[in-house]
């Protein structure tokens, strides 16, 4: 196996981890791991339902936590994983920390940034720094954990109630 896929699987499973601790607690299941020097350095789940704060994306949370443990709020050098395609949201926050390069699994055809439907992370030249931008690792499982969470949510809805 090639090194440097041994080491996306690695990170992108964790994310998935923590993607399946966001759904858990009923929320979307997108989960976010940034490294520096192959150690963990931030991690981060879906939380915007249980903090109501519309923020807190999986890739925000480990922004944080990266920001906290590090004492700095830039963070160049490291390698963000997350199971979803980043937003534009998290997008912006990722060039202002200076991500060197973002790593995820399933791409967002309705919201991401990094090609699917917007272009900001890999080229947009208008910003001061450019982080760099790779996708589709573990990108099955990804989709998958997502797909089964709409679809069980789908199903919840459509459960009549029964008074008693």
């Amino acid at each position: 196996m090639d090194p440097s896929k041994e080491t996306d699987d690695h990170w992108m499973q964790l994310a998935l981890t923590l993607a399946d601790r966001a759904a858990a607690e009923g929320e979307v299941p997108v989960g976010a791991v940034l490294v520096l020097n192959d150690e963990a350095i931030g991690k981060g789940w879906n939380r915007p339902i249980g903090t109501h704060d519309a923020t807190a994306h999986a890739e925000i949370q480990a922004l944080r936590d990266a920001g906290l443990r590090m004492g700095n709020y830039r963070l160049p050098g490291t390698t963000l994983y997350v199971t979803l395609e980043p937003c534009v949201m998290c997008a912006g926050a990722i060039i202002h920390a200076r991500i060197g390069e973002v790593v995820f699994g399933a791409s967002d055809p309705k919201a991401g940034a990094c090609g699917s439907l917007f272009d900001i992370l890999p080229s947009d030249e208008r910003f001061n720094h450019r982080t760099g931008c790779r996708g589709g690792i573990l990108a099955e499982a990804c989709g998958e954990t997502l797909r089964a969470f709409f679809q069980a949510r789908r199903r919840r809805q459509t459960i009549p109630m029964i008074d008693k």
